[in-house]
């Protein structure tokens, strides 16, 4: 009885151990299975949303390009550069369908060379000429030179090698229920923890801002001149300006927004001032060097030229729409690069993490 009774508590505790440890275990998965709810919010970026990537990007092309062209034949400091919607949207359409071409680089394991040197700078360069010649395939066909073949040759290896792999590490979150809060309760809410680094948020303020440009000349050559080819201009030097202007617009939000609680109507005033101030600086300097591709002189209720209060309802739209890019751009990521090795467009969509796998393997 008495080696009954010493035994006992060891008993006890050992039986008390092993249950301890049976209730550990799921302990342990916990952190994988609240990895893999959080991995699979994640997804690849919406279709929607990288064809209006495609068509900013296909434009900023067509603009350094052109404005490329121009300065090396007549030197214009003011660095113009020429597209339209109707370009806009091929590049969408092209740069989808080069998307799904460069996920087959699979089929050519064993040969990356020929995919990347020989079979996608073909495609891409097929597809150029192809939308080179759209606008003329009813007059006569256009001849593209060495040059340009060279050029986009050059192109396409910035594609295969930069752009897709680029691209392919971005993640979006899909954004779920959310309880409205009242102001005061926002000026609690901290920041949004952004995952895209500033320059890349520049680079594509300054692509949206060339689209803007695009798209507003289109619209009154269209409109003043019949133009129904709808080409539209702008300036490499907006591409700085609107870059740096939306960068620091989103800035203003995120903290006038999220720290201060203040609404859209309360803000719009202080875009519009720092707007009008930007646009103004930036056309002061450039007008030092001839460089200023703007000229409100013969408009009403202008300043210098420069600024123009009768454009103050489109920067209010722009401003509104601001505010509706930060938004989405708040729920896009970068994911490490362990993860872009087994990420497909033509995958399921959903991005599972490292941690997450071993809890399938467990």
């Amino acid at each position: 009885m008495a080696s009954w009774r010493r035994e006992s508590p060891r008993n006890r505790a050992g039986q008390g151990s092993g249950s301890m440890r049976a209730a550990r275990k799921p302990q342990q998965r916990d952190p994988p299975s609240e990895a893999v709810d959080a991995g699979e919010s994640m997804t690849e970026l919406p279709q929607w949303l990288r064809l209006y990537f495609y068509g900013m990007h296909g434009v900023t092309l067509d603009i350094l390009l052109s404005s490329a062209q121009g300065l090396l034949a007549d030197s214009d400091p003011k660095l113009f550069g020429f597209s339209s919607p109707y370009l806009c949207i091929m590049h969408s359409l092209t740069h989808f369908l080069l998307e799904k071409i460069y996920s087959q680089k699979k089929c050519f394991q064993g040969r990356p060379v020929v995919f990347h040197l020989v079979f996608y700078p073909s495609v891409y360069i097929g597809l150029q000429i192809l939308i080179g010649n759209i606008n003329t395939l009813t007059e006569h066909v256009r001849i593209v030179s060495a040059t340009h073949l060279v050029v986009h040759y050059l192109l396409a290896l910035y594609f295969t090698q930069v752009f897709h792999k680029g691209l392919a590490r971005l993640r979006y979150h899909c954004p779920g229920k959310r309880t409205l809060a009242t102001p005061a309760e926002r000026t609690l809410e901290p920041l949004p923890n952004n995952g895209l680094p500033d320059v890349v948020r520049f680079l594509f303020f300054g692509m949206h801002g060339f689209l803007d440009e695009i798209i507003f000349t289109s619209i009154f050559n269209l409109v003043e001149k019949s133009d129904r080819t709808m080409s539209g201009h702008t300036s490499l030097w907006s591409f700085l300006m609107y870059g740096s202007c939306s960068l620091v617009v989103e800035k203003l939000y995120l903290h006038l927004h999220f720290r201060r609680g203040w609404s859209t109507w309360r803000r719009l005033p202080i875009y519009i001032c720092f707007i009008y101030t930007w646009e103004f600086c930036w056309g002061l300097a450039l007008r030092q060097y001839g460089a200023c591709s703007w000229d409100y002189s013969h408009y009403p209720f202008n300043f210098m030229g420069l600024i123009t209060l009768l454009y103050l309802p489109g920067w209010v739209c722009i401003s509104l729409y601001q505010d509706i890019l930060s938004n989405v751009l708040l729920r896009v990521v970068v994911c490490a690069k362990d993860e872009e090795r087994g990420h497909s467009w033509q995958g399921a969509g959903v991005n599972v993490c490292p941690v997450s796998r071993k809890k399938h393997l467990l």
